[in-house]
């Protein structure tokens, strides 16, 4: 055997590997050179909390696990110094039934003038209809990443508000019996979903609640997370997707907030700005492959969540707040 003939290739595999560990070092530089002029969001805080609403169970409407998960993030938001409120009423579902809506807001610096809202239902669907097994369709599901994820990030936001406040004033909406609607919902504006954001719409323009904007967070957990540009986003409020999605890349999470186009997509943010406030949607979801791979199934469950998702979202919302001025 010839070992000079051996010794060429492993030259040539470790110049390779060497190319390769120094293109990681540069782009771990870059990362490093980023100026964040938002603190730092922390992922392993957002699992915890996370995984503290799924230990409740499903937060279905009407169940003890609602009811805990409710006194569970009204007293965190209170605890991070959020002024917090509880705002509903007896509200009807698509199938008759009748439930007390909880929607939990929470304002930092309410006498600052320029606000920001950002939002995330907080509910867990009773059914895993879109699940593989049919047995499962009546099934209740632990909701980890559709609700939960979002709020995990809102409050994580609000533990790094309380730390350090930025310019402009924050609100937080947690929406009740979002996910309560009818599958395939042919209303124009699939009214039997977003109760909750419907009601508070309803209350901010007899209120006249004024924001610069709003951000609905929507399954922001999942692996390997794409947030599309939906169609709702870039009407009502062009320059917001711009800033955000812009943000999102320029801090290193292009690969998540990608420029692809979605189509209409009636979410809460169709509700925000029914009332007055230009709102888009983060959410996992392509016009190809639809909503999140596990999306009302039994698999949406805290193993399917991953930290960098959380990272890319929380890290991107909370760098556009504090780059207001």
């Amino acid at each position: 055997m010839n070992k000079k003939l051996l010794i060429l290739p492993l030259i040539a595999i470790i110049g390779f590997q060497s190319c390769k560990n120094e293109k990681k070092s540069t782009e771990e530089a870059k990362t490093q050179e980023i100026k964040l002029v938002s603190p730092e969001f922390n992922a392993d805080s957002a699992f915890a909390y996370t995984k503290a609403q799924v230990d409740f169970g499903p937060r279905i409407p009407g169940t003890a696990a609602h009811q805990k998960c409710a006194d569970y993030l009204v007293a965190k938001l209170k605890s991070f110094g959020a002024d917090v409120k509880i705002q509903g009423a007896k509200t009807s579902t698509y199938d008759g039934k009748s439930f007390q809506l909880k929607n939990i807001l929470a304002s930092f610096n309410p006498e600052k003038k320029n606000r920001v809202l950002i939002t995330a239902h907080w509910d867990a669907r009773p059914f895993s209809d879109q699940d593989t097994d049919p047995a499962n369709h009546k099934k209740a599901f632990d909701a980890a990443n559709d609700g939960g994820s979002g709020v995990a990030v809102i409050l994580e936001m609000a533990r790094q508000i309380q730390q350090k406040q930025p310019n402009v004033g924050v609100d937080f909406a947690l929406w009740d019996l979002e996910d309560y609607g009818k599958a395939n919902d042919e209303t124009p504006d699939e009214t039997t979903w977003c109760l909750g954001s419907q009601f508070w719409a309803k209350n901010a323009i007899a209120t006249g609640y004024k924001a610069m904007y709003g951000i609905n967070l929507d399954m922001v957990g999942g692996g390997s997370a794409q947030f599309t540009q939906d169609e709702i986003s870039r009407q009502a409020a062009p320059d917001v997707v711009s800033k955000v999605w812009n943000i999102g890349s320029e801090i290193g999470y292009s690969s998540y907030f990608v420029s692809i186009q979605s189509g209409k997509l009636v979410d809460d943010h169709f509700w925000m700005n029914k009332a007055g406030v230009p709102s888009i949607d983060i959410i996992h979801y392509n016009d190809n492959s639809g909503f999140y791979i596990n999306w009302h199934t039994q698999l949406d469950n805290l193993a399917n969540i991953d930290k960098n998702t959380l990272k890319a979202t929380g890290q991107t919302v909370l760098e556009t707040i504090y780059r207001e001025k």
